[in-house]
């Protein structure tokens, strides 16, 4: 793949806000994020600055201090288009999706619905508001399954659910974090996940990365703290690869999405199929995250990919209307 590396000048970006932190479940993810991606700008010759929550972001518009922002703010405000409108309202050039391709993804329960609508593998769920019967829920989707809050990232509050007796601790779990509970069949197989970059203007699918963890699952632990999880990119060969790929991009614009995002998948170890779970639009830029490590294998290193994702804010004319 031959990818149009941008050529713009670090003085075009102005004053970058790189936006992190906050006080979602994912606070901490995110400053860890943060901090590598505003080196990462910082040694591209970027005038960036760390910005930590909406507060702080709030007073740094007031002040007439920022003219782009890099959106690194994982979960809650930063991905639900909360910040986007903000930004919007002001005129400010930010990284990542606008407000609708933001609230929608942020959802998972709708934008697994975008996806049906668009004739996209999912798999079979069932939404369920607060206080539901996620025993009901299970035995018409049948055991195992998946239970989740349908507004969380990074696993947050998810659980793994193999027998009966499980449900209802996964329950509680998933009924900490607000809003309704997705229950979801559990495909038996491996994880991919396949990072989507914006180079030149155009969306496209970096490499898909296998996941395999050293436990059972693909959880909080082994995303960021584990350094046993194993990473294969690219995780697939021929057609499955190019499958994945054109999936993950097809995914991508049936939900409005811009600049970058991550597209998670499972492939049903007896049909071969590949499932879109979910997509996340500020995905982990920590040491352990999975958009790098696909770029690198293209030959985009880290700080040229930090710098192609902020150069998206202008490809795309700015500031949207």
């Amino acid at each position: 793949m031959s990818l149009q590396r941008s050529t713009l000048d670090p003085a075009v970006f102005g004053r970058v806000a790189v936006l992190m932190g906050g006080t979602s479940a994912e606070r901490e993810v995110s400053l860890n994020s943060g901090a590598n991606v505003l080196a990462a700008l910082q040694r591209k010759g970027v005038n960036a600055f760390a910005v930590d929550g909406i507060d702080a972001l709030i007073e740094t518009i007031r002040s007439g201090e920022v003219d782009r922002v890099f959106n690194i703010l994982h979960g809650g405000e930063g991905e639900n288009g909360v910040v986007q409108g903000l930004l919007e309202a002001h005129g400010i050039p930010y990284t990542g999706p606008g407000v609708m391709g933001s609230a929608l993804t942020m959802d998972k329960i709708r934008t697994k619905q975008v996806w049906q609508a668009e004739g996209l593998p999912t798999p079979a769920f069932v939404r369920l508001a607060p206080g539901e019967d996620v025993h009901a829920a299970a035995t018409r989707l049948g055991l195992p399954v998946v239970v989740k809050p349908s507004a969380e990232g990074s696993s947050v509050g998810v659980s793994m659910v193999e027998t009966d007796a499980e449900l209802d601790e996964a329950i509680a779990l998933a009924a900490r974090y607000h809003g309704e509970l997705l229950v979801e069949q559990m495909i038996i197989g491996a994880e991919f996940s396949v990072p989507v970059v914006a180079f030149d203007g155009k969306p496209t699918a970096l490499p898909s990365i296998r996941i395999i963890p050293k436990g059972r699952w693909y959880d909080y632990h082994a995303k960021y703290i584990a350094d046993d999880t194993q990473y294969i990119c690219p995780g697939n060969e021929g057609a499955d690869e190019a499958t994945i790929r054109d999936l993950a991009e097809r995914a991508f614009k049936a939900v409005g999405l811009e600049g970058w995002s991550r597209v998670d998948f499972m492939q049903d170890a007896k049909t071969g199929q590949f499932y879109l779970i979910e997509v996340n639009t500020a995905p982990g830029m920590t040491s352990h995250s999975l958009v790098p490590k696909a770029a690198a294998v293209e030959g985009v290193d880290y700080d040229e990919l930090c710098f192609t994702i902020l150069a998206s804010t202008v490809d795309n004319g700015g500031a949207r209307p």
